[in-house]
């Protein structure tokens, strides 16, 4: 079983209210093999939200802010958290997340200058699922590592 994120689904969860649709994903929904969760929304955070970037401090620690300077960490540590239960209840081996996100980005994520520039580095809850063992993907990984028939 997948878990995947449920932007990548076409479900208008974004922080703009809009979605992150492919088709792949969608194709692996329909067929009862993936489950969709957006952990920002399970962290109670609303659709549309202002959007947030992660910022890490001089000791490494993350906080996750909004452009507005709002701290919302303790939304999205929760996300998280309901996230790698979902993962374990459907026992999901590995996660299809959409890229960049503070929670779902796998590899490089912003900068939390809100300038767009990108920085290595992961989203809380792809960070949560790999501590974990779940082998988190994003949507650019899909044509190399997804058996997916067309």
């Amino acid at each position: 079983m997948y878990l995947v994120s449920s932007c990548l689904a076409g479900i208008n969860c974004r922080y703009d209210g809009k979605n992150n649709i492919n088709i792949k994903v969608v194709e692996l929904v329909r067929a009862g093999k993936a489950i969709t969760v957006c952990p920002e929304v399970l962290g109670g955070l609303d659709t549309p939200r202002d959007p947030s970037e992660i910022i890490v401090d001089q000791q490494g620690h993350k906080r996750i802010v909004t452009e507005s300077g709002k701290d919302v960490t303790a939304e999205f540590q929760l996300g998280a958290e309901k996230t790698l239960k979902i993962a374990r209840i459907v026992e999901a081996e590995k996660a299809i997340l959409q890229q960049r996100s503070p929670s779902c980005g796998c590899g490089k994520i912003y900068d939390g200058s809100f300038s767009g520039n990108l920085i290595k580095g992961n989203g809380l809850t792809a960070e949560l699922l790999i501590e974990n063992g779940i082998e988190v993907l994003t949507e650019a990984d899909l044509e190399n590592k997804l058996p997916i028939k067309k």
